[in-house]
């Protein structure tokens, strides 16, 4: 039996949830958002949908899912403001899964095909005056050529319910002819040098200083500079103005390198000094909403509790969130390692069972062929930074995840590497281990936890744990369980995290540098989260459970 299961949010949505402006690192006065009630189309039938939530979940309003492949049809009316006249009219889509063509009064506006990425399209000359029709044909199709996540039509144990359709903001926005477009970042721990795409002339605003955009760059040096870290996660802000664009910005002076410690033991750094990584593996779905919460507060609680268990990372694992979530990272003092999305068809026998028997080699060079699948990934993968690479919380990027969808490796790295040499990349976390990759990442569920091989890199446990505690009251599947050990009480639970924490110690004053423990929360089947699935419950006593933490890396220090 399946529990309908609502975070304390989802209980009290309002009319037009997410209506929060959903781009911070480029954030103008001036937009509209689209979510709210929208008319659904599917299977011949009709009905309202409540977006950004997909028609998979509760608080969705359709809690149905559509058949694998299945076109949806989402319409909607909009008027555009009659004070934008003059200006171009973008249209935002911060993520719909997975394969989309946007129409604008019955004419075609755009295709899209990553279900995780955002687009936009101008939609200026499709518009009339009054109100304008939009509609969304999408499917998604699982088709393992494109990326994919954990995503079933048989979901169950570590697979879960598909997201189907439009699952993040819409919105419009306005803006001039000649208009920033975006922009990047490179920094040091007291410079940013800033680069704005689509202006080349205008001025940067900096703590009361006018800094000149000269071929749409700019260099700003920050005297007595404060360097980001989970602990003083400081953020500069500036305001980009060219013009007729105005853009609010920030950065963060942050670093990540790989150095020797004293006993020449590598190690991985922040701001140039060892930094040990005590995380969490974040899986990124909600009992109502699925992939998407009811609220982006939701992101804010999920990061606070982290931090109060004593943690200082997030896995973001084959996820990609919106924005917002790595901003509040980005404030709140929260490492990301994010991963990729996997694409490729899964095998039990080659992808789990081998492997965890010890089979770890294997020769990625013939493994997913297909042509399609390995452009789809190698796209997803330059998107991906594209859309983060500004956010200094994300210090370390993972290509594959247990050999899903893996294929030349080696080569994927040099490929990461070039598009931003400035984090870490796990290139195959768990197995398969490539020649190329700044570190060696292990999972470990049984047995007893220990080191890699290869000591000439640091060394992560980028998965280990998975204890069940299960609360039934609070848990989706009320007649299985997916987890590794399970603990029927709190006492023995606690118990067996802080043995585990201690564990750690002896290890990483060996080499271990980073250590993500599964999981965050529970997820469907799975039990083994800190939180439960619906957010309502702490399995563990977050002032406990840090102080375990803080022992724990006290004594590596």
């Amino acid at each position: 039996m399946m529990q309908r299961l609502y975070t304390a949010a989802g209980e009290c949505l309002p009319e037009i949830p997410w209506n929060d402006y959903p781009r911070p690192q480029l954030h103008r006065e001036d937009w509209l958002c689209l979510n709210g009630r929208w008319e659904l189309s599917a299977n011949g039938k009709t009905c309202a949908i409540l977006v950004p939530f997909c028609p998979e979940s509760l608080l969705s309003g359709v809690e149905e899912a559509p058949a694998c492949g299945e076109t949806l049809i989402y319409r909607r009316t909009f008027s555009v403001p009659d004070h934008w006249a003059g200006r171009r009219i973008i249209l935002h889509f911060g993520a719909v899964s997975r394969e989309a063509e946007v129409f604008v009064n019955d004419v075609s506006a755009t295709k899209h095909d990553n279900g995780y990425l955002p687009f936009e399209v101008d939609i200026t000359n499709n518009l009339k005056p009054g109100k304008n029709e939009l509609s969304v044909r999408v499917r998604n199709d699982l088709d393992p050529r494109f990326p994919w996540g954990k995503q079933k039509m048989k979901r169950g144990g570590m697979w879960y319910t598909p997201v189907s359709g439009i699952w993040q903001t819409v919105w419009l926005e306005p803006v001039p002819e000649r208009h920033i477009a975006g922009i990047s970042m490179e920094n040091d721990l007291s410079s940013v040098r800033v680069t704005v795409h689509g202006v080349s002339e205008g001025t940067i605003l900096f703590e009361g200083s006018e800094i000149p955009l000269r071929d749409g760059q700019a260099e700003i040096t920050v005297p007595d500079p404060i360097c980001w870290t989970p602990e003083t996660p400081h953020l500069y802000r500036f305001t980009i103005i060219s013009k007729e664009d105005r853009a609010e910005s920030y950065f963060a002076l942050r670093t990540v390198s790989a150095a020797p410690d004293g006993k020449g033991i590598p190690r991985l750094c922040l701001n140039g000094k060892p930094y040990f990584f005590h995380g969490l593996l974040d899986q990124g779905y909600w009992s109502d909403g699925l992939y998407t919460p009811a609220g982006p507060e939701l992101y804010e609680d999920d990061i606070r509790v982290a931090k109060e268990m004593g943690f200082n990372t997030l896995r973001k694992h084959i996820k990609i969130e919106p924005e917002r979530f790595y901003y509040d990272c980005d404030r709140l003092g929260m490492v990301v390692f994010q991963d990729m999305v996997n694409s490729g068809t899964y095998d039990f026998l080659r992808d789990t069972a081998l492997p965890t028997l010890g089979f770890l080699r294997r020769d990625d060079m013939r493994l997913h062929t297909d042509p399609l699948q390995r452009a789809a990934f190698r796209s997803a993968m330059e998107g991906t930074v594209e859309a983060l690479r500004n956010h200094p919380s994300v210090c370390l990027w993972t290509i594959f995840n247990e050999g899903w969808g893996q294929f030349r490796a080696d080569e994927a790295y040099d490929r990461l590497k070039a598009l931003d040499p400035g984090r870490f990349i796990d290139t195959a976390s768990g197995w398969f281990v490539p020649k190329k990759s700044d570190v060696e990442s292990l999972h470990i569920y049984f047995g007893p936890l220990h080191l890699g091989k290869d000591r000439s890199r640091p060394q992560i446990l980028s998965e280990y744990g998975g204890y069940v505690r299960k609360l039934r009251e609070h848990s989706f599947n009320q007649e299985k369980t997916y987890g590794y050990r399970v603990y029927g009480d709190d006492d023995s639970y606690f118990r067996a995290l802080t043995e585990l924490f201690e564990k750690l110690v002896p290890l990483a004053e060996d080499g271990l540098c980073a250590a993500v423990y599964t999981q965050l929360s529970d997820v469907e089947d799975e039990t083994n989260g800190l939180l439960t699935f619906d957010r309502r419950e702490k399995k563990i006593s977050p002032e406990k459970l840090r102080l375990a933490a803080e022992r724990m890396i006290n004594a590596l220090k």
